[in-house]
């Protein structure tokens, strides 16, 4: 009796938590124009504007999928955007979001939605990459129909973490850990991403179930873009002036905004922890059998330490 209790006292706590969260970090419009702010990279002819420019569908058929890229870079920032996914069928298609620089040794941070047939849940795949070394994949179902509507995924990202959200709750922290030899993306500007495209190999149930072209097209909806929080890349020289507020660069001047200090305190852990408890299905640094003589090094330092 007392055990059921304080789980229900539990999820209340987190209930609120998650409230409070979405209504601080999910909104995000800040009258951003994706035709503006996006060029079309790959398969123009799949990527169709609405509402002047504010909202985007991209579509996957048998001849091509869409990409879309941002047209500014970033050093450090917070990203958001709602999106849409592909309703009914979608297995094999992947709808994606996410940060990368590109080269040999790029830096990459992926929210990769996972089709599936229809009934079944998407799978969210996320990974992230530094100095070129990825295999850092979390999974994750969702605790809503993400076809029924628009959410809101961000994407935070400044020199202490990077941390995942959905609708303001996070789901997922990478902290520097470069003082133990782990890389952290810290030099590198990014472009953000948005693109749907077809990973039948792989992309459901291993690949047992193959994208069904009879369904297609496949089309997934972005708006509400928001990079307000971050420093646009102008070149080298911006390393100093995203870094000089918070002293980084050896100047110590200024003061930081709040987006670049931020890092999870103790509400946004314990949310966490909840999302991790109930939802996480796959965690690479608990896979012992892909890591036999031992795990990545971000793995064994603390997930909370400082």
């Amino acid at each position: 009796m007392r055990a059921s209790l304080l789980w229900r006292l539990g999820v209340l706590v987190v209930a609120v938590v998650v409230t409070v969260e979405a209504h601080r970090g999910g909104g995000g419009g800040g009258g951003h124009d994706i035709r503006r702010d996006f060029d079309v990279v790959w398969g123009e002819g799949n990527a169709r504007f609405r509402d002047g420019g504010r909202m985007v569908e991209l579509s996957l058929d048998e001849r091509s999928g869409a990409r879309l890229q941002s047209r500014e870079r970033y050093l450090f920032g917070r990203f958001d955007l709602q999106i849409k996914l592909v309703a009914g069928e979608s297995a094999g298609t992947i709808t994606s979001f996410y940060i990368c620089t590109g080269g040999a040794r790029h830096d990459e941070v992926d929210f990769e939605f996972l089709g599936n047939v229809s009934g079944e849940p998407y799978l969210l795949h996320t990974n992230i990459f530094s100095d070129g070394k990825g295999e850092r994949e979390q999974q994750f179902v969702l605790w809503f129909d993400p076809t029924a509507d628009f959410h809101t995924y961000s994407i935070l990202w400044n020199p202490h973490n990077i941390i995942l959200y959905i609708d303001g709750t996070p789901i997922r922290v990478f902290r520097n850990n470069a003082a133990y030899g782990v890389p952290f993306p810290a030099r590198q500007p990014v472009h953000v991403f948005a693109s749907i495209w077809d990973a039948e190999e792989w992309a459901t149930q291993g690949g047992r179930v193959k994208t069904d072209w009879s369904s297609a097209p496949f089309v997934a909806t972005y708006r509400r873009y928001n990079v307000s929080d971050a420093c646009v890349w102008h070149g080298p020289a911006s390393r100093s002036r995203c870094l000089g507020g918070l002293g980084l660069d050896g100047g110590g001047r200024g003061r930081a905004p709040s987006w670049m200090a931020q890092r999870m305190d103790w509400w946004s852990w314990m949310t966490l922890s909840w999302v991790r408890m109930n939802y996480m299905v796959y965690d690479y640094c608990g896979d012992r059998k892909r890591f036999p003589h031992g795990f990545p090094a971000e793995c064994i330092i603390p997930i909370g330490r400082s």
